[in-house]
This record gives structure tokens, C-alpha cells and sequence, in this order.
């Protein structure tokens, strides 16, 4: 008998990608496809997770319950009212240096180099990183404002509490491409150190635990132009909570700056961002 000669497999079948259109969906597929990967971290390192969501309850608890009763809101209002956005405002910017720390961590650990050799879109890697990052900080609101809501604040109605948390997470974008930007940046473990105590001061100047009012004029004028300062009065408008008194035309306009900061963040730091990872892929 003659031995019949196997033929190979045919390859298989690639959808067209020529188009804006077939480039853009397949963009998405590669961005939800990375996004799942950097979620399925999250059954591995429940830990993590775990103390991400805590920490901001345990920021919310300090404050209300060991300086609340010392504090006054200028203007008139209740404390927790003022404080319960204040720390929403927080939980939007604690939290990048984790995401730094997943960037360099793939950078070091040579999964950059296994995503350089794949056919996938140039945004894909950046974008799927911070879609899961989004996500998680998405699940930290809803129960940070769980807790807020166990502690006495309401805010005013259902809608505007959804818009609000609209402005929460869209300033987070624009702080997750910051910190993508930065990791693929610096590349180096001991630079997320350095970006987390530069947190702190930053968050801190702002509205989020005191009204600007009761700061000398100079730093009352930063603090209100502070990307978190608009975003915290924002919020505060929309859930009826008191704002303080005073305040310039950063305070007045803070809606429309809660709006144009975080768009103008993120379309700086995602083009940074995606072209640094282009140039690391050549």
C-alpha cells in the first residue's frame, strides 16, 4: 500500500481588518481580550482587591469619627454631608500607583515582550489595563458610597447620583492613563514609591476635607483649580450636599471643569501613553 501523503491543516481564517471600521473592532475585541486577563488577577490576589475597597471606608470612618466633631463647614451644613464626596474624590486618585505597579511589573517581567510579538492593535495593552482598572474602581465607589450611606449621607435622588458617579469615574480615566503613562515611563519599582507620597499633598490640596475658604488666598486659588477640587464640587452639588462659602470662578464653573479635566487628562495621557508603548514594541 501507498502511504498517502497528510496534507497540512489550512490556516485559519482572519477577519479583514483593512477599514477604520474593521480596525476599530478589532482594537476592542484585543482591548476587552487584555481587560480580562488583567481582571482574572483579581480571583488569584482577592487580598489586594480586598484592601483596595477597604481603605477608603477606613478613611471615611477616620475622619467623620475621630476630626468630624471638630470640624465646621463654612456656610452652614453637616460635616458628613461635606465629608462623604470629599473621600469620593479621594478614592478617584488613591490608587495609581497600583496601577503603576502593574505596568512595570509586566514591563519587568517580560509580558510586554510577549504582547510585542502578538498581532494586536497598538492600544490594546494600554487600553485593556485601563478598562480593568475602571472596573475595579467602579466596584470601590459603589461600596464606598454603601458606606457613606451607612454612616447617614443621602444624596439627592437617584439620577443625580448616577451623574455624579458619572464625574467620579470619568476623572478616574483620566488619572488611570496618568499612571499607565507614568509606568510605561519610568519603568522602574522604586519610582512608584516616589508617586505615592506626591498622592498625598496633591490630594490634600483640594476641597475634599476642607473648604477652600478657610485657606489663605494664594493656596485657596490652587486648591480650586485642582482637577479633584472640581470634580468633589461637582458631586457635592448634585447630591445636595453644602459646598462652603467663597470660592472664585474654578468653584463657580466647577461642573463644566469636572467635564473639561478629565477629558483634557486623558486625551493627553492616553496619546502619551500609546505612543511610549509603540515605541517600547520597536
Amino acid at each position: 500500500m501507498t502511504a498517502t501523503a497528510q496534507l497540512p491543516a489550512p490556516a485559519p481564517v482572519v477577519p479583514e481588518r483593512e477599514g477604520w471600521t474593521g480596525r476599530l473592532r478589532w482594537a476592542v475585541a484585543d482591548a476587552l481580550t487584555v481587560t480580562a486577563r488583567d481582571v482574572a488577577h483579581w480571583r488569584r490576589q482577592p487580598g489586594a482587591l480586598l484592601v483596595g475597597l477597604l481603605f477608603p471606608v477606613l478613611m471615611l470612618v477616620m475622619f467623620l469619627y475621630l476630626l468630624g466633631g471638630g470640624m465646621a463647614v463654612p456656610g452652614g451644613g453637616s460635616y458628613r454631608d461635606f465629608l462623604v464626596p470629599g473621600v469620593l474624590g479621594l478614592a478617584v486618585v488613591f490608587g495609581l500607583e497600583a496601577t503603576m505597579t502593574a505596568v512595570v511589573t509586566d514591563v519587568g517581567r517580560g509580558i510586554t515582550d510577549r504582547f510585542r510579538s502578538m498581532p494586536m492593535a497598538p492600544s490594546a495593552v494600554v487600553a485593556g489595563r485601563c478598562l480593568a482598572d475602571l472596573a475595579s474602581s467602579a466596584l470601590g465607589l459603589a461600596v464606598l458610597a454603601l458606606a457613606g450611606v451607612l454612616v447617614g449621607w443621602r444624596p439627592d435622588g437617584v439620577g443625580p447620583a448616577v451623574a455624579a458617579f458619572g464625574l467620579l469615574l470619568l476623572l478616574r480615566v483620566g488619572f488611570l492613563w496618568f499612571g499607565i503613562w507614568l509606568g510605561l515611563l519610568v519603568r522602574d519599582p522604586a519610582s512608584v514609591t516616589a508617586v505615592q507620597i506626591l498622592v498625598w499633598p496633591f490630594a490634600f490640596l483640594s476641597n475634599a476635607f476642607v473648604a477652600t475658604s478657610t485657606m489663605p488666598g494664594w493656596l485657596a486659588t490652587v486648591a480650586e483649580w485642582n482637577p479633584l477640587a472640581a470634580t468633589v464640587t461637582a458631586v457635592r452639588r448634585l447630591s445636595g450636599d453644602p459646598v462652603g462659602t467663597g470660592g472664585g470662578w474654578a468653584t463657580e464653573h466647577a461642573t463644566l471643569l469636572a467635564v473639561v479635566w478629565p477629558v483634557v487628562l486623558s486625551v493627553v495621557f492616553a496619546t502619551l501613553a500609546v505612543r511610549r508603548w509603540q515605541g517600547l514594541s520597536r
